[in-house]
């Protein structure tokens, strides 16, 4: 059994002996920096359904307990939190 698969093999390893697409990649990336500098604050680091787990709780906690129509702070909380993660909700 191979330890990495063919498709995972092939990102690593795209165009090999092929130094023009390297050095194309590289001078690429140098300029780069300064448009992914901000796409980390913005650009999600986790699914949606991972982030935020205790205002996810009390908020499906308080709309099984009461409905949706009480539970509008616990909602609101949850979608500040999920924005907070760089999710646009």
């Amino acid at each position: 059994m191979p330890i990495l698969s063919d498709s995972l093999l092939f990102q690593f390893i795209p165009d090999m002996g092929n130094t023009a697409s390297v050095q194309t990649e590289a001078s690429d990336s140098a300029h780069q920096p300064a448009t992914t500098a901000s796409a980390p604050e913005t650009k999600p680091k986790k699914k949606i359904c991972c982030a935020c787990p205790d205002t996810k709780k009390l908020r499906d906690d308080c709309i099984v307990q009461n409905g949706e129509d009480a539970c509008g702070k616990f909602i609101e909380a949850h979608l500040q939190c999920l924005r907070a993660e760089g999710f646009s909700v």
